[in-house]
């Protein structure tokens, strides 16, 4: 008897030591793996949900992604390329306002299993790099796509009228999107790689020289246009978010 008893205060202080939820230490892996697909279905159901919205919305989301250059005049190239153009804004702008709810769900799946200190590391980085990849769309709509577009209009105004194709339009600007979303994940990796020990934070701001270069390189990559200015904000916004990921590392003494 006092060896039973024994027994379940080692596994009760064991739980107690790790600051584990119980419940996630004794569900079985079926329980687990039904979980899991449980929130993809939710994930797929919230993000066909929200590519419904936006394709019986499609109207104003199209003026909207049209208003940076509306002295431009887009024309069709064939019958149904305006139709294929809203059904793609509606499955990727569908996809990328899911992205939060995504997180949620990776979040509550992954939460019962982690310890307290690492809930305490876990939760900000997800949190925040979903706040920076919304950040990322906004400096993307508000600064690199009018820099890019005014670049390419008023270089060529007064020899062309300009007459766009939207399919052709919305891809660049969808890369852009998503390129810039990416990128201003830097301050995340650079967290993640200091919490594993893997360099510092003082030897990542030492390596400042070589950061820009690449920069200017990875910019120079994930434009689709080849002008200079947006290529050139886009290095600042990453060389501006490295320099950030360094001192918050530095300000944690890592």
């Amino acid at each position: 008897m006092n060896l039973v008893i024994q027994k379940n205060e080692f596994k009760f202080s064991r739980k107690k030591q790790l600051n584990l939820d119980s419940e996630a230490l004794e569900l079985p892996i079926s329980e687990h793996i039904e979980e899991f697909r449980q929130r993809v279905f939710q994930y797929l159901s919230f993000a066909i949900l929200i590519i419904g919205v936006f394709f019986f919305r499609i109207t104003p989301i199209v003026e909207l992604l049209e208003a940076p250059v509306q002295e431009i005049k887009f024309i069709q190239l064939s019958p149904g390329e305006y139709f294929l153009s809203t059904v793609k804004i509606a499955f990727y702008g569908g996809l990328l306002f899911s992205i939060p709810f995504l997180i949620s769900q990776i979040i509550f799946y992954i939460l019962p299993g982690l310890t307290k200190s690492e809930k305490k590391i876990i939760l900000p980085i997800l949190i925040t790099s979903v706040v920076l990849f919304g950040l990322g769309l906004v400096f993307a709509y508000f600064v690199l796509i009018p820099a890019a577009l005014n670049f390419f209009i008023g270089y060529s105004k007064t020899v062309i009228e300009p007459l766009w194709s939207f399919d052709q339009y919305f891809d660049f600007i969808l890369f852009l999107f998503y390129s810039t979303g990416l990128s201003f994940q830097v301050p995340i990796i650079q967290i993640i790689v200091g919490l594993a020990g893997i360099t510092t934070g003082k030897k990542m701001l030492n390596a400042w020289r070589y950061v820009i270069l690449a920069a200017t390189i990875v910019s120079a990559v994930l434009t689709p246009s080849t002008d200079p200015v947006t290529q050139l904000c886009l290095t600042l916004a990453i060389v501006f978010l490295y320099l950030v990921g360094s001192l918050v590392l530095i300000f944690y003494k890592k």
